[in-house]
């Protein structure tokens, strides 16, 4: 039986997100939930990105994780994930959602991730991304249908955009997530990691995604401009800081040797508070 995760767990692994003010200005109720969805995300994908540990202690963990959500639904002992309980109640929280995170962890567990067909890789942005952006969106009061939009295409407006800032940091423990697709429109034919982010075309294969993002964050900004039912100062945060660094490394272009670029913890501050102010 897995153990309670601890208060003092749990601010470990929500109190370091750049967008820990955002959700700290929230309600309380609100805020307790959204700490706890993030640090239910953080938790498990520091399973997947643990290098250090046995593959078959990661795959328990997880397989932990999955028994202990299902738990929580069924009114059992939910162990470590009994600190999603308030949240789930108050929120009603789809477990399904929960389930998906860890199928996307379970996903970078089982190998690898390397230029993907463009299919698993969306499969893979919704898992890790739109799965917790549906998840949010309760916690943010939406309705229905702007919030699973919403949630579809910010999730994947995020996560692409950290796929295009992370190309050699993932290299480096062996993962490329840019599609197969992206890379032979950019005439590259993959081999090695290691190779493929010294490739003189990777810009091109790496535009190829961002314009994938773009559409995304368009579709995202159309559906906050509408002015839906919520609290939307957390995504709306997400979205201007994230499509700014999109920007930013469209600008600067992904040829090597890249710079990679890095959020602003004061930048984001001054936008926290442009949005408060104007709504």
């Amino acid at each position: 039986m897995s153990e309670p995760v601890t208060a003092e767990q749990l601010k470990a692994a929500v109190s370091g997100s750049s967008f820990y003010a955002g959700m700290r200005i929230l309600p309380k109720a609100e805020r307790e939930a959204m700490f706890a969805i993030y640090g239910f995300c953080r938790m498990v994908d520091d399973i997947a990105d643990d290098l250090q540990g046995a593959p078959s202690d990661r795959a328990a963990a997880l397989v932990q994780w999955r028994c202990d959500i299902e738990a929580l639904y069924a009114g059992g002992d939910p162990g470590q994930a009994a600190f999603l309980a308030e949240a789930m109640r108050g929120f009603r929280l789809d477990k399904a959602d929960f389930i998906a995170v860890i199928d996307g962890m379970q996903m970078d567990l089982d190998s690898d991730i390397r230029w993907p067909p463009f299919t698993e890789l969306d499969l893979y942005c919704d898992r890790v991304a739109s799965a917790v952006g549906r998840l949010s969106v309760r916690v943010f009061g939406m309705e229905r249908d702007p919030g699973l939009a919403l949630a579809h295409h910010l999730g994947r407006a995020l996560q692409l955009t950290n796929i295009l800032r992370d190309i050699d940091e993932d290299a480096g423990i062996g993962r490329v997530y840019l599609p197969l697709e992206a890379l032979e429109a950019a005439g590259i034919v993959p081999t090695t990691p290691e190779a493929l982010v010294a490739e003189p075309n990777l810009d091109k294969a790496a535009r190829w995604l961002a314009a994938h993002a773009q559409q995304h964050f368009a579709e995202a900004h159309a559906i906050l401009a509408a002015r839906p039912k919520g609290r939307l100062i957390a995504p709306k945060l997400m979205d201007a800081a994230y499509s700014r660094i999109l920007q930013r490394m469209l600008a600067q272009g992904w040829a090597p040797p890249r710079q990679r670029v890095r959020t602003s913890k004061l930048a984001l501050l001054f936008t926290l508070a442009r949005l408060w102010l104007t709504g």
